[in-house]
């Protein structure tokens, strides 16, 4: 291909869209510290989500960091090898220390199975993450929670409007962060939420993100600015607009994919989980070399000579980098992360652009088969 194919591309309303937006700014000389974009994202956002508690922020490692201020969480923090290493960062940078553990084979997400053996006394919390938007084993976590009196706090960065069972995903735990940025399904540019379950927690969230403010003069505890600005705020007002269109245009391209690539020797698809409703944030999948006698990194760096440039996300695992690497038990994790490529697909993609790009790995896979 001439052209080049990245895994993805943020999708850019009209600019005279924005246009009027951005006048009303400048009318009203208000940037930031909630003001009147900020106060009707919130609750636009909150109302599309259907969640009740809403607090808009910066970006997502912010909320992440926030939300464990929030629940005052001490000690170990139970969480996964993979995910991308903000997950792992907003634990420790909060003073505390990340216990990985293994995940499941069919959801990518945190085991349950394998949580329990891990909880010590100094264990507080549980931190799971939605991979790709599938959704964590929510019920399984919660009576381990409740067994052990422990908080969760699910890092829903990828989860943006995914349901179960009719019921978004983001009601689960004691709080869910969500990333907006911009390759998000969603996005404000940057950006990221927390979403709270009653008024007092969210009181505490909003204080926390504006320096612990509690009035004009009044600092009640150590916060940090985590606000969300108006051109960010004006951006993801613009963006709700659009933002059913652009999944159905992924749902799309994410069956295409399936159609062409179900039956591929060696190429491994996610399997659809019953009751629940996709975002279609990613097509990851699983290039197995003792199927197909070709390597993940084979099919990847080959891909990259046609011009397409797919993702090793999530490689390597939170565990290999310096300041994690101890000694886990996480063969599921470090199998998967040795394994996945996630394709392109964002809403402006073309199909037609989808099939070349399935024609090239099944050609190449072929050579040796």
């Amino acid at each position: 291909m001439n052209k080049k194919i990245f895994v993805t591309q943020p999708s850019l309303p009209s600019l005279d869209e924005f246009i009027p937006y951005l006048e009303k700014i400048w009318n009203n000389k208000v940037l930031t510290n909630n003001g009147e974009f900020h106060k009707k994202l919130e609750k636009e956002l909150a109302e599309y989500l259907g969640v009740e508690f809403l607090s808009l922020f910066c970006n997502g490692t912010i909320a992440l960091l926030t939300a464990l201020q929030t629940l005052e969480i001490t000690g170990d923090v139970i969480t996964t090898p993979y995910s991308f290493v903000a997950t792992a960062h907003s634990i420790k940078w909060n003073n505390l220390n990340p216990v990985f553990v293994d995940i499941d084979p069919e959801s990518f997400c945190l085991d349950p199975t394998k949580i329990e053996q891990a909880i010590t006394e100094k264990t507080t919390a549980i931190m799971p993450v939605h991979v790709y938007g599938w959704p964590c084993n929510c019920d399984d976590i919660q009576k381990i929670a409740d067994k052990y009196h422990l908080k969760v706090i699910y890092d829903a960065a990828h989860a943006f409007n995914v349901k179960y069972k009719n019921e978004t995903i983001l009601k689960h735990g004691d709080l869910s962060v969500l990333s907006f940025h911009a390759t998000k399904v969603y996005n404000t540019i940057e950006g990221g939420a927390i979403i709270s379950h009653n008024i007092e927690t969210k009181n505490r969230i909003d204080k926390l993100k504006n320096f612990g403010f509690a009035g004009e003069t009044s600092v009640i505890e150590s916060g940090i600015n985590g606000k969300m600005n108006e051109i960010q705020a004006a951006f993801g007002l613009m963006y709700l607009k659009k933002v059913d269109s652009y999944i159905e245009k992924r749902k799309h391209i994410f069956l295409k994919y399936t159609e062409l690539l179900f039956n591929v020797t060696g190429v491994q698809l996610k399997r659809e989980q019953p009751d629940v409703v996709y975002n279609y944030a990613y097509f990851p999948v699983q290039i197995d070399k003792d199927l197909c006698g070709k390597s993940r990194d084979e099919v990847y760096e080959y891909l990259k000579t046609k011009n397409i440039f797919c993702r090793r996300y999530f490689y390597p695992l939170i565990t290999d980098f310096v300041m994690y690497k101890e000694t886990f038990s996480l063969a599921t994790a470090k199998q998967v992360a040795d394994q996945i490529i996630c394709l392109p697909i964002y809403p402006d993609l073309n199909l037609s652009d989808v099939e070349i790009i399935c024609d090239t790995i099944i050609n190449f896979i072929n050579v040796n088969l």
